[in-house]
C-alpha cells in the first residue's frame, strides 16, 4: 500500500474506534509497528491530535474536539450519511431542517468525487398515515441525558404519571422507544418516546440493572412478539393452503412457504395468540387444511363462531 493510501486507512481506523493498540494497527495495515509510529507522526504534522496510550500493549487515540483537516469518508460512509440526513424529516420537522443543514456542512468537507456521488443521490422522504408521529428533539436529549447520568425519570405517559429507571433508547419500525425499569410496577417496560412528557427535576440516581436476557435487542424484539425473553412468537402453527406458491410467497412476511404441488402451499407462521394466527392465515383468501397444532384448529373454530354470529 502506498504511503498516502496507508495513512488514509490509518486515519479511518482511528476514527472508527476509541483506542487502538499499536500491534493491532500494524496487523490491520500489514506493516511494522515502527512504520505505524512514523505514519502517526505524519498525521500529527497535518494537524490531527493523536495521543499515545501507555500500557503493556501501547496504542493510539484520536482526540475529539480539535480543529482537524477535512473529515475522511469512504464511498459507503458517504452514501449512508446522505441517506440518513435526507430521511431525517420522518422524525419531524425539526430534524428535517437540521438534517439539511448537516448534509450541506458535511458535503463541503468531502472530496469532489464524493460530493458528486451524494449530489446524485436525491431521496424524497414521504410521511403517510403509517409514519410515526414527529419527535421532540428536546425530549430525546432529556432521556439520553438521564440514561447517561443514571437518574430516575419522572414523566407523564399518555397523561398518566410514571416513574422509571431509564436504560436504553431503541428504534423499531421508525418509532423511538425507551427501555426502562418501572419502579412502581417492579418490571421492565418499553415506552413510546413520542408519548413521554418529562417532568423536572429528575429523580435520584440508581444503580444500572441488566435487561432480562442481557440483550436489549432480543428483549425488545421478544416483547413486541408477545414473548418474555425469546425473540420468537409464542404461538406457531402450519397449514396447507389451496393456492400456488407464487400467490402466497410474496406476502408470507416472517413465515415460511413451501410448494406441495402446483395448487397447494404449506405455510408456517407465528403470532402473539392463536386467534391472531388464525386471522393472519385467513388473509390469504384460500381454503385451509391439515392444520397443526390443535390449538390453531380451535382458533379457526372460534373465529368461525364469531363471524357466523354477525347479522
Amino acid at each position: 500500500m502506498a504511503t498516502s493510501s496507508r495513512m488514509l486507512t490509518l486515519l479511518s481506523l482511528l476514527q472508527a474506534r476509541r483506542d487502538w493498540p499499536a500491534a493491532a494497527l500494524a496487523d490491520r495495515l500489514e506493516i511494522s509497528e515502527r512504520t505505524v509510529r512514523r505514519d502517526v507522526d505524519r498525521l500529527r504534522e497535518l494537524g490531527y491530535r493523536i495521543r499515545a496510550i501507555k500500557g503493556p500493549d501501547g496504542g493510539y487515540r484520536l482526540d475529539a474536539g480539535s480543529e482537524l483537516p477535512p473529515l475522511l469518508f469512504d464511498d459507503d460512509q458517504a452514501v449512508a450519511i446522505a441517506v440518513a440526513l435526507q430521511t431525517a424529516s420522518l422524525a419531524g420537522a425539526e430534524f428535517a431542517e437540521a438534517g439539511i443543514r448537516a448534509l450541506t456542512t458535511v458535503r463541503q468537507v468531502m472530496p469532489s468525487r464524493l460530493r458528486q456521488r451524494i449530489d446524485a443521490l436525491q431521496v424524497t422522504a414521504i410521511r403517510d398515515a403509517a409514519t410515526p408521529p414527529p419527535l421532540d428533539p428536546a425530549v430525546l436529549l432529556t432521556l439520553a441525558a438521564a440514561i447517561r447520568s443514571r437518574e430516575s425519570l419522572r414523566f407523564d405517559y399518555s397523561d398518566a404519571p410514571r416513574r422509571a429507571e431509564p436504560h436504553h433508547l431503541v428504534t423499531r419500525a421508525g418509532r423511538w422507544y425507551l427501555v426502562a425499569f418501572d419502579t412502581e410496577r417492579d418490571d421492565w417496560r418499553t415506552f413510546r418516546v413520542d408519548r413521554i412528557t418529562p417532568r423536572i427535576p429528575n429523580g435520584p440516581r440508581f444503580e444500572p440493572r441488566e435487561v432480562p436476557g442481557g440483550d436489549v435487542h432480543a428483549f425488545v424484539a421478544a416483547r413486541f412478539k408477545g414473548s418474555e425473553l425469546e425473540d420468537d412468537w409464542p404461538c406457531r402453527g402450519s397449514v396447507t393452503l389451496a393456492a400456488p406458491l407464487a400467490e402466497i410467497g410474496p406476502y408470507i412476511g416472517e413465515g415460511t412457504a413451501e410448494a406441495i404441488d402446483d395448487g397447494h402451499t404449506r405455510v408456517s407462521l407465528g403470532s402473539w395468540s392463536w386467534t391472531g394466527l388464525a386471522a393472519s392465515i385467513s388473509r390469504f383468501d384460500a381454503d385451509v387444511s391439515d392444520v397443526h397444532p390443535p390449538q390453531l384448529a380451535e382458533a379457526f373454530e372460534t373465529l368461525a363462531r364469531r363471524f357466523g354470529a354477525i347479522t
